[in-house]
Order: structure tokens, then sequence, then C-alpha cells
């Protein structure tokens, strides 16, 4: 079932000059089909909406798109196609995924999906203040606008059918973790803020039930202690990964599995897929040659070591082969690595789903 997705992925291995611009789509069970792709979160899946807010976290400038339709920063954190762009096209619904806060976004565009997530956003509202991104709560504003917009341009039942047909992609806790955790110390242990954060996000998930969603897809936190930047900026002076960030990471994901477990028994019409995107990144990580990577502890953008965001711009060199990089910058995977991460994952999304 998954031929057309992994032959794509073993060409993009063996051949350093793929970029991985595809990993083709998958066959869905007889008579399922996914109408939109809807993304809630942070960077991971901000195609971006940070262009339209007032945000230092953007990537709207070279280097950014280096390799995304000819050449064209969007806003997306990578050199091409984001895990949104990849899901949407393997779930067979179209080529990328748009932001939501596009001023010229088409309405067929509406009508497959958008994404509603800000670079450094999170479950905990601390994070997006200190980052000035898009709170978890107004990318809800945000979906219920999104509906009454589709109401105007298909009638309510269309509307309707289009959100129960839906999978819905909740992707944060990373910058909650790294940035509002440290902050946090004084009224949380890791235990009591990671449960703090999962009940975040089963509140989240039940609205958007009340909304009509009842496919929904909650990825696991990353080994955040591995990132470029977490390594350069609390890693050993090796710059190997940081275990402290990778154990409270680790304490999390365990946590909101077995709560998504519980949340799902008790809303039976629903289909909720806990992704595990901790292990599949972290064994890249330590087998990189498998996947065709020759550099997974640094980034392609500058020095390989700090630049994120403003600091990975067009004053910044980038490395001479990307499809050698697992990172792109110091917080966001290179389109390869997003591609290969999507072939590790999509077999579990579709049998929690569908």
């Amino acid at each position: 079932m998954l031929l057309s997705v992994i032959m794509a992925i073993l060409l993009c291995v063996f051949t350093s000059a793929c970029l991985c611009e595809s990993v083709g789509r998958i066959i869905l069970p007889n008579n399922v089909s996914v109408s939109a792709l809807l993304v809630f979160g942070d960077s991971f899946g901000d195609q971006g909406n940070n262009n339209y807010v007032n945000s230092s976290g953007k990537g709207n400038y070279p280097p950014y798109g280096k390799d995304f339709l000819g050449g064209k920063p969007t806003g997306r954190f990578s050199n091409g196609k984001t895990l949104p762009d990849f899901l949407v096209e393997v779930l067979g619904v179209k080529g990328y995924l748009s932001p939501f806060l596009d001023p010229v976004i088409s309405d067929k565009d509406l009508q497959t999906g958008v994404s509603f997530a800000s670079g450094g956003s999170g479950l905990d509202p601390l994070t997006s203040t200190s980052t000035a991104a898009i709170p978890m709560s107004v990318q809800l504003d945000m979906f219920k606008q999104y509906i009454e917009r589709l109401k105007r341009n298909v009638d309510e039942e269309a509307a309707n059918n289009i959100i129960t047909n839906s999978v819905a992609v909740v992707v944060a806790s990373n910058n909650d973790l790294f940035l509002s955790f440290p902050l946090r110390r004084s009224q949380y242990d890791a235990l009591a803020y990671s449960n703090m954060l999962t009940k975040l996000v089963l509140n989240f998930i039940q609205e958007l039930y009340t909304l009509g969603v009842r496919k929904m897809v909650v990825f696991s936190a990353p080994p955040i202690g591995c990132l470029p930047e977490v390594r350069t900026l609390a890693g050993d002076p090796q710059r190997r990964c940081a275990d402290k960030e990778n154990n409270l990471a680790q304490l999390f994901n365990t946590i909101l599995e077995q709560q998504l477990q519980s949340w799902t028994t008790s809303f039976p019409q629903s289909r909720v897929a806990f992704i595990d995107y901790y292990n599949p990144f972290i064994n890249i990580i330590e087998n990189p040659q498998t996947y065709g990577f020759d550099v997974v502890d640094k980034r392609c953008c500058g020095t390989g070591e700090k630049e994120a965001s403003f600091l990975c711009n067009k004053l910044t060199p980038t490395c001479p082969d990307r499809s050698k990089y697992f990172f792109w910058d110091g917080a966001h995977l290179s389109e390869k690595g997003n591609s290969i991460i999507i072939g590790q994952i999509i077999q579990d999304l579709v049998n929690s789903l569908f």
C-alpha cells in the first residue's frame, strides 16, 4: 500500500541531487477520502501565517524557500516543502497547504484545507506571549472564521461535510518545553508541566470536536535536545543532544499518549491518531547514512550552529548539498528531512484514522 511512498523516499536516499519534492500518494482504504487538511500549532506547521502578524519569527525571505516553487520564500520554515505540504499530498488532497491569513487565498483552497499554525506558538499561553506568535486560542477563533467563510462559499451542509471529512493536525509543545518550562519552574516541576500541557491538548481537540472535526492527528514532541539550536545552547562542548530537554519531551509524550487514548474512549465517534514524532526523528539522527544524510547535528543555513529565523538570511551562506542535511535551520527540518519523517509516520497515521 505504501509502495509509491517508499519508492520515492528510496530514490531520494540514493540520489544525492534529489531534494524530495514529492513522496507520492498513499492508497486510502476503500470508500475513504479526505476532504481537507487543517493544521494548528507552531512553526512546524506554519505555512506563512506569521507573514501577516507582528512577529519577528518569519521565514519569508531568502534563503528560506530556496527549493519551493522556483525559490520563492513563502514563510515556510524550510528550504522547501514542510510536514503539512507532504501530508496533504500523500493524503491525496492537493500539492501543498496554504496559510489561512493569506489575503489572496482562493475559495478552492479554503475548501481543501489551510494552516492556522504560527511560528513560535505553543500550548502554554505564556509561549505565544513571549514570542508574539498567534496563540492556540486565536487559532481556534481563526478556524471558526474559516467555517463561516466555507458556509458562504458553499451551502451549510456542504461546509459541514468538508469539516466532518477533514483531518485536523495539532503540532505544538516544542516551544513550550524549551522556552516556557524554564520560566515556569517556580510553578511546575517537569511532571506537573507535562500534565498541564496535556490538559491543554485535550481541551483543544475537544473544541475541534465541538466544531465538527472527527479525525484528528496529534504529534508528540520531537527530541528537542537534538535540535541544532538546542545543542548549541544547552548541549555539552561536543554539541551532543541535550539529555535534560529530551527527557522532558519523553515524559510529556508518555503522558500525552495515555491521556489521548482515554479521551478517545469518551468520544467514540472521533478518531485521534497520536503520532510518535520522537522516535522516528531520533532514529534518523542516530542512523543518518540509512536515510542518505551526512549531517544531522548542524543546520544547512550559516555556520550550522545557531542560525534560525532572522539569523538565517540572505547574508548567511547555505550548505553545498541540501539533500545531505537533516536540518535546514536551527530548529526546522530540510525538505528532505520532512519527506523522510512523513514516510516514517504515515502508516501509523492512516491505521489510526481510517
